[in-house]
């Protein structure tokens, strides 16, 4: 399956199934035609769920692992998606053969929450080489991670990126992030990431050369603002697990968790216009009831559906895609700019992460630019003539793909947004809020939330 076509054809029998059987039925005329409206709409897989109690608003990942979570528990429940798949801000695209992520995104191995809610093993992970390699001084630089390529480290022990001392302070943080038990990292003390590194002693070089574009194009900005908890989070992962993708791409796992759902839970192409009391009016005008509402949007959409909550500021990423005759370096990489700067932060061929990601004979090369840019089309330009710098005159024969401009990516984490390190996610009576914005910004912290949100809805109900 590549991306979300291998969806598709599962999704048009289970609708064609229940066209059948609304046609041989005995019911009213306008049922029938409400049915077949359902059906080209394409809603629901399947007939949708009637007198749901909980209506979950969005289906990214914290929409799809709450309603997980309230299905295990025999809680009935209806999933409504604005778009025309699941996934939110996790989406793949087909494009031409080539495997389009709705911008450069990767998967954790050792995050806490997926080990516990995704079948990793069915999601064939794809990884990244432990380290990165980075381009200073007209050329690239192996920073590769010494407990796991101790060879390949040692060769490059002296590399223009850093100091030896800077080296032995990253095993000093690696030391740091992983002692204790993860849930310790979100109440160590919380000041800046760029002041956190810098107590622990780091240069300016190996700072400016390898720590802020490898954590930039994590936290998505550049002045290394956000908390030093998620930064020990992250690390801690890092150290622990492998960076990767799913074989088939990102959207492979809210794909995995929407297949999971009972058939006819999940209705797309269904946009909420209002929330109030236990109550969702659709843009149709359609009015649905439940014992409780969940709202698990993106922020911006759930600001909109629930007055009075704090909008959060969110950091953006312009993601560009390129096909290659062939990869610009051989190996699953993680290419950082540590010139310090240029528009461009970093660059993966994805295509030798996972060969899928292309078609035979091609590369894919996915470039990411943080914070804010020009126009798309001088964008374009400044980064191929960065890359040219790098790579030389092959980027020439380089085709541009595809652009994504992400301007409400990940919601910003300074110290402040995670004191205390979680949000609540219970609004009012019946009514609550779920995302990356409660937890951290993260694929573990989205999940998180939403098994967060079904616990408290499921304390709720259980008290009526």
């Amino acid at each position: 399956m590549h991306g979300w076509d291998g969806q598709q054809p599962v999704f048009l029998h289970q609708v064609s199934v229940a066209r059948n059987r609304f046609r041989v039925s005995l019911a009213p005329p306008t049922l029938i035609k409400r049915a077949w409206a359902l059906f080209l709409s394409g809603k629901c897989g399947g007939a949708c769920v009637s007198n749901p109690e909980v209506i979950v608003v969005g289906a990214g990942l914290a929409g799809l692992a709450c309603a997980r979570a309230l299905v295990a528990s025999r809680v009935k429940v209806l999933l409504l998606e604005g778009s025309d798949a699941p996934g939110g801000r996790v989406r793949t695209d087909v494009h031409e053969g080539f495997l389009l992520d709705r911008g450069f995104q990767v998967y954790l191995s050792a995050y806490p929450e997926g080990r516990r809610t995704l079948d990793l093993e069915a999601l064939t992970l794809r990884r990244f080489a432990p380290g990165a390699k980075v381009w200073r001084g007209g050329k690239l630089h192996t920073v590769a991670d010494p407990l796991r390529r101790p060879v390949e480290a040692l060769g490059h022990l002296f590399a223009p990126v850093g100091t030896f001392g800077d080296k032995l302070r990253i095993l000093e943080l690696r030391q740091l992030a992983l002692s204790g038990e993860v849930e310790d990292v979100w109440h160590r003390p919380s000041r800046t990431s760029r002041r956190y590194l810098d107590e622990l002693g780091f240069t300016e070089a190996l700072r400016e050369s390898f720590l802020r574009p490898f954590f930039a194009g994590i936290f998505l900005e550049r002045e290394l603002t956000t908390s030093s908890r998620f930064l020990e989070f992250v690390f801690r992962m890092f150290s622990s697990g492998y960076a990767a993708v799913p074989e088939s791409g990102m959207g492979a796992i809210p794909a995995q968790l929407s297949a999971r759902l009972p058939s006819g839970l999940l209705r797309m192409r269904a946009p909420v216009a209002d929330v109030w009391g236990h109550r969702v009016r659709l843009a149709d005008g359609e009015l649905i009831g439940a014992r409780a509402v969940v709202v698990a949007t993106d922020p911006a959409s759930a600001v909109e559906l629930l007055p009075g909550m704090v909008p959060p500021v969110m950091n953006r990423v312009t993601c560009l895609y390129f096909a290659a005759p062939e990869p610009p370096v051989e190996g699953p990489w993680l290419l950082l700019n540590g010139e310090g700067r240029g528009r461009v932060n970093n660059v993966a061929v994805m295509s030798e992460v996972s060969p899928a990601y292309a078609p035979r004979g091609q590369a894919l090369v996915s470039v990411s630019v943080v914070g804010a840019t020009p126009d798309l089309a001088t964008l374009q330009a400044e980064v191929l003539a960065e890359l040219t710098d790098w790579f030389g005159p092959a980027v020439s024969a380089w085709r541009h793909l595809r652009t994504y401009a992400i301007p409400l990516a990940l919601p910003a984490q300074p110290p402040e947004v995670l004191e205390p390190p979680r949000r609540p996610v219970r609004l009012s009576p019946g009514l609550f809020v779920c995302g990356d914005h409660r937890d951290n910004a993260s694929i573990d912290g989205a999940l998180v939330s939403g098994r967060r949100a079904a616990e408290a809805v499921l304390r709720e109900l259980e008290r009526e």
